[in-house]
């Protein structure tokens, strides 16, 4: 997977650098820092963070502790399996601060889960943790509703039964 990098112009009215994106074998560190010795970089924007190594996320701290360049990391926080992403276990233990983007379930409460839907729209919760592109297979609901439609084996019955949280 990939990991897109904006690079902040330091002029309001100046459009940003375009996006770029890197692999898990790109040095973030190295990259940046030889962009920033050519033109200062006043912010760094990582799409998709949830796709970073260990290394790449030690790298972006690195880039704030030496190169005084504000990061700002943008991912998901778990899989369709309740299980932390790399990139975001990584992130949550060296981040100076998080600031969680509140999704809301069908229900009305905050959807803290994503369920993978397959063709038929039936939610599971086994196979590759990444699949590239069909992001309209994953819905974001609550814990209760996510175990419910595992349950069940379908999100529309769960929906259908106006559960309230």
């Amino acid at each position: 997977m990939t990991a897109s990098v904006l690079e902040k112009s330091a002029r309001v009215s100046a459009s940003p650098s375009p996006a770029r994106l890197y692999n898990p074998q790109t040095s973030l560190f190295n990259d940046i820092a030889a962009e920033h010795k050519l033109k200062p970089i006043h912010c760094v924007l990582v799409d998709e963070s949830q796709f970073l190594t260990r290394e790449q996320v030690h790298e972006l701290s690195e880039v704030v502790d030496t190169l005084d360049i504000p990061v700002l990391c943008y991912g998901l926080r778990t899989d369709f399996r309740g299980e932390l992403f790399t990139g975001s276990q990584y992130l949550l233990a060296w981040s100076d601060k998080l600031v969680e983007l509140k999704t809301i379930c069908f229900c009305g409460r905050k959807a803290s889960m994503v369920l993978r839907l397959d063709q038929e729209g039936r939610p599971y919760n086994e196979g590759e943790q990444v699949v590239i592109g069909g992001n309209e297979r994953y819905v974001s609901v609550c814990r209760k509703h996510y175990k419910e439609a595992l349950s069940v084996g379908s999100l529309t019955q769960v929906q259908n039964q106006r559960y309230s949280c």
